[in-house]
């Protein structure tokens, strides 16, 4: 899809939210289902599906991304993707982006050590990014922005707890 293309788009969703706030709202879920071992198959609602998996060392098979994995992803790819967006908006051809989210990790927690935080630590996000047409400050602008508004990173960046329902079955 085509800068023009993207800008349209978004331009069209924002009057329709402006006018019928209700339409931007919804509740979506993923499903993970434990297939065996350590794997998990994960569906949205819309048919999506990927296989997560733990590594070999600790008792996986290596078969998909960890989840751990998956949230670094989450945040890098939710954050290319804000950016995308929001130099559509302002008419800025991007001709390169790339966003790499780093993290420290401690496995003893996961393999039942206790006192080690389970707890992604010292994330970090890298941001590549290069323009047909925009300014250097225009482009900072739009990265910090899109850093603090993105789905995945304001969901983190506000800590809202997860209520639990556990059904046994």
């Amino acid at each position: 899809m085509s800068n023009r293309n993207v800008r349209e788009a978004l331009e069209r969703a924002q009057r329709l939210f402006r006018e019928r706030p209700s339409a931007a709202t919804k509740r979506v879920a993923a499903n993970a289902v434990w297939q065996n071992g350590l794997a998990c198959e994960i569906s949205g609602p819309e048919g999506q599906r990927v296989v997560t998996d733990m590594a070999k060392p600790l008792g996986g098979c290596d078969s998909g991304p960890s989840p751990g994995w998956l949230l670094r992803a989450s945040l890098a790819s939710c954050t290319a993707t804000a950016i995308a967006m929001r130099a559509a908006l302002r008419g800025i051809e991007l001709r390169k982006l790339e966003v790499i989210v780093h993290a420290d990790t401690d496995v003893r927690g996961a393999v039942g050590i206790d006192g080690i935080s389970l707890a992604l630590g010292g994330m970090r996000m890298d941001v590549r990014i290069g323009s047909v047409d925009a300014a250097e400050e225009q482009l900072r602008e739009i990265v910090e922005w899109a850093a603090s508004h993105s789905t995945v990173a304001a969901t983190l960046h506000e800590g809202r707890t997860v209520p639990l329902k556990v059904t046994v079955a």
